[in-house]
């Protein structure tokens, strides 16, 4: 292929990210019609198409996500080192997108932001709450935030947070009613509320360890939720028992609002991390950032 073809495949990344032809011609600062003829000569010399276009939808074919997969990651890779480049003659600046469940926002990164935004004002962070544990690459995050047991190998993971625990809960008002499970197994019996996963659609497991033993429990009930906080509400309001973390439930279990059970099957575990791809090109503003959440024991 020509050199020319190269700015042809940039444009076709463009159109493919941006799902339509206005969108991705504004961004790269041409016509809708030079793009247009753009992305049709670059059929022309491939041989296939590459987006389906509808009246109002531009979507890759089978084809155009291949040639996604196998270079748009390169060329994410090129401009994420210009504009590593270009920031490093300029102070900190950016917008940095984070995705992160609601608890590990409030408890680790918020606390965190407050002084680090404070210090640099041209820095911009989007956090995008997700419990599906979303493919940051793929989805165009530039970080994460998980457990470290959950963490993809090829991701560098940086700790944030100190090492946590899991706690079961529910209200005195339901336990008046039920009695209390001394084993992970005794919770079939009981009116459990689950959290859905979204990227993967399956409810999540109920997670315990004792010495050796490992149990993971998948649990029934009659209400489904898709956050931890909704979880904690129901089970406030008598509705079953919640799976959440500790510090979550911790005011409430002081209060005498929510009582803890299966205690001694809930050990402690490696807390949050902050993973991004090993391959990343990291900017001045990504850098001082990590620095800023980094955990460091008192």
């Amino acid at each position: 292929m020509k050199n020319e073809g190269l700015d042809d495949v940039i444009a076709f990344l463009a159109v493919a990210r941006e799902q339509s032809f206005t969108r991705a011609a504004a961004k790269l600062g041409v016509s809708r019609s030079a793009l247009s003829h753009s992305l049709r000569g670059l059929e022309a010399r491939l041989g296939v198409r590459l987006l389906a276009r509808t009246t109002r939808n531009v979507s890759p074919t089978d084809a155009g996500e291949r040639l996604i997969q196998s270079v748009g990651h390169k060329f994410e890779e090129i401009e994420s080192e210009l504009e590593s480049l270009r920031q490093s003659r300029a102070k900190p600046a950016g917008t940095i997108r984070i995705a992160a469940t609601e608890y590990a926002s409030d408890s680790t990164l918020l606390p965190k932001l407050s002084g680090f935004l404070a210090q640099y004002s041209d820095v911009r962070v989007e956090i995008v709450i997700d419990y599906g544990l979303t493919n940051i690459v793929a989805e165009r995050f530039d970080a994460g935030v998980r457990w470290g047991e959950q963490l993809a190998k090829d991701m560098i993971a940086v700790r944030i947070g100190p090492d946590m625990r899991m706690a079961v809960v529910g209200a005195p008002s339901y336990f008046a009613a039920h009695p209390l499970p001394k084993k992970p197994q005794d919770l079939m019996d009981h009116n459990c509320i689950n959290l859905r996963l979204p990227t993967h659609g399956n409810t999540y497991p109920w997670e315990f360890e004792k010495g050796k033993r490992k149990v993971n429990v998948r649990v029934e009930g009659q209400m489904t939720f898709n956050s931890s906080p909704q979880l904690m509400n129901a089970a406030l309001h008598g509705l079953g028992l919640a799976y959440i973390p500790e510090g979550m439930a911790m005011p409430h279990i002081e209060s005498g609002r929510l009582h803890r059970v299966l205690d001694d099957w809930c050990p402690l575990s490696s807390g949050y991390h902050l993973y991004y791809p090993s391959r990343r090109q990291t900017s001045p503003a990504f850098a001082l950032l990590v620095e800023a959440l980094r955990y460091r024991k008192a």
